[in-house]
């Protein structure tokens, strides 16, 4: 108990001093944590301890390689104070599109598995024809496994479906056809960033359509990297923030400092409130919209 007072500590102070900016009530749709197959910087209970001394509301837990349904059902039984969720992306270490596997991360004890992403580091437009490949489309069309997935978890009122790591072209056509077929929960997964790069005109066209745009911190914290929180800011007020989420994308063990991914989601909001994005809008995207996805409002 001292432990999360201290974290509690850490969290809250400097958001007191930051214009009402805090983290309580917020969600985190985008945590990488340990266990992995790739180096992760934090183990999944650390990631909710860390959370929950915070006072956000719930964090989601992602592998490229397997589901985190049962992670996520653990991780619950041994941090109480915050809510977390699992969810499965669709590569080649789980089938690539595989309604079956979706179905059993769905099935999961306890129900927390929440999220479908398509296919991501496997995706077509990731690996670009260096190596195996989840193809989502062919010739300008979604392949018929994609929309009999589409039409499964359409099935299931829980799920949010993610776009993953698809093009922008794939990505609306997902769009598209998910909302025809009833899916009411869509994320361009940080669609305005590589690999998708959603253009503007594309990302509202997304909006339009029903989908929420996903900006993640971590992208701009790359050494090099032309994306930052300035041009979010600018892609933000174009898109509008009631069609926007944001989350950390931390937790990857990295060789240059990156934060933890709740001090990250701090860090990211306050980022934010310094280009004059609104406590109001920022409360919205790190909130309210990701509250909405995950049926919690």
């Amino acid at each position: 108990m001292r432990k999360l007072a201290l974290l509690a500590l850490l969290f809250t102070a400097p958001a007191m001093a930051q214009d009402a900016i805090s983290l309580k009530g917020a969600v985190d749709i985008h945590v990488h944590q340990a266990p992995d197959s790739a180096p992760r910087a934090i183990d999944a209970d650390d990631v909710a301890r860390q959370a929950a001394a915070a006072g956000m509301r719930a964090v989601v837990l992602k592998n490229h390689w397997e589901d985190t349904a049962s992670l996520a059902y653990m991780v619950r039984k041994m941090v109480p104070g915050v809510e977390v969720f699992g969810g499965i992306t669709q590569d080649l270490a789980v089938g690539g599109i595989n309604i079956e596997a979706v179905a059993h991360m769905a099935d999961m004890k306890g129900g927390y598995g929440r999220i479908v992403w398509l296919p991501t580091f496997d995706a077509q437009n990731q690996v670009k024809g260096k190596g195996p490949e989840v193809k989502v489309s062919e010739n300008g069309k979604l392949l018929p496994s994609v929309l009999a997935l589409l039409d499964y978890i359409a099935t299931l009122k829980q799920l949010v479906l993610e776009t993953g790591h698809v093009s922008a072209e794939e990505a609306l056509m997902v769009i598209k056809e998910a909302r025809a077929r009833g899916i009411a929960h869509i994320v361009a997964t940080h669609g305005m960033a590589g690999p998708t790069n959603l253009s503007v005109a594309q990302a509202q066209e997304a909006a339009r359509m029903g989908a929420y745009i996903e900006f993640v911190y971590g992208g701009t914290l790359e050494p090099g990297s032309k994306l930052t929180v300035a041009k979010y800011a600018e892609w933000i007020r174009a898109v509008g923030p009631a069609h926007c989420i944001i989350s950390s994308d931390l937790g990857g063990a990295r060789p240059y400092p990156r934060p933890m991914p709740t001090q990250g989601m701090l860090d990211f909001m306050n980022a934010l409130h310094k280009e004059g994005i609104s406590v109001a809008d920022i409360d919205l995207m790190a909130k309210t919209n990701p509250s909405r996805i995950l049926g919690l409002n």
